[in-house]
């Protein structure tokens, strides 16, 4: 058993039944996104990786996340060529110096944990409002620049901090960690950028079990006391889902 997995039976004792916390930012995320799919969606995955939650070891935290099956295709779009072996898409789309997917082709769009490695967030925004059909629905998930990792992030230089997420996450792969930028991670910037694009907006925070900081107990004592008593505005993610009016 991870030092992790030992920290949240200790403060999540819930986790014994199912395998996940009552505060799984995952669980609560994907529970809204896979509310928005229907048969027929037609699904894009912005940024989809590799597909690393296809390795989650918690069997309905999985079964959440992955979209595929669930709809009628899952679209994979990212700048990274390898990928195009990820497990849990239909299609892959390389996402070069054209916008590669149609105009009003999609239903729904997922941009998770992306936002903060876009340089210009308002222009993806504004290519995945043209990609939605009328009524579709972009997803988002992101970091939240408010919350205590918001504080640990400005702590270290932007060419440290590939070095520190991995010290901190010991089950973070170096190969999952990419340089950020954090150009739209407060509530107010993500809201005012969505809406600029034409998006019917709803923004929140959630605060999940503190995984950043499981490199310590004393640490993760405190990550604990937040998730129970912080302002929601202050919560480690920020959740955005914005409908393209139709």
């Amino acid at each position: 058993m991870s030092a992790l997995q030992k920290l949240e039976q200790w403060f999540y004792p819930e986790t014994d039944f199912g395998g996940f916390t009552a505060a799984d930012g995952t669980m609560a995320f994907y529970n809204r996104v896979n509310a928005l799919l229907t048969p027929q969606s037609i699904v894009l995955d912005v940024g989809c990786g590799r597909g690393a939650y296809a390795d989650d070891p918690v069997l309905y935290r999985r079964k959440m996340r992955i979209l595929r099956g669930k709809c009628a295709k899952v679209i994979g779009l990212d700048i990274d060529s390898a990928s195009a072996n990820n497990p849990c898409i239909d299609e892959f789309r390389l996402l070069e110096e054209s916008w590669p997917i149609e105009s009003q082709s999609v239903d729904l769009v997922l941009m998770d944990s992306v936002v903060e490695h876009l340089v210009e967030p308002a222009r993806i925004f504004a290519q995945c409002f043209n990609a939605l059909r009328e009524g579709g629905v972009l997803c988002i998930r992101t970091p939240n620049l408010w919350s205590y990792f918001g504080v640990m992030v400005r702590m270290f230089p932007s060419r440290q901090r590939c070095r520190f997420l991995p010290a901190i996450q010991k089950d973070r792969q170096v190969r999952d960690i990419f340089p950020a930028v954090y150009r739209c991670n407060t509530r107010r910037k993500l809201k005012k950028s969505l809406r600029q694009c034409g998006f019917d907006v709803q923004v929140y925070g959630h605060e999940s079990e503190p995984v950043y900081l499981s490199f310590a107990w004393p640490a993760f004592l405190l990550g604990v006391l937040s998730e129970r008593f912080c302002p929601r505005f202050m919560g480690i993610v920020l959740f955005a889902f914005a409908r393209k009016p139709g």
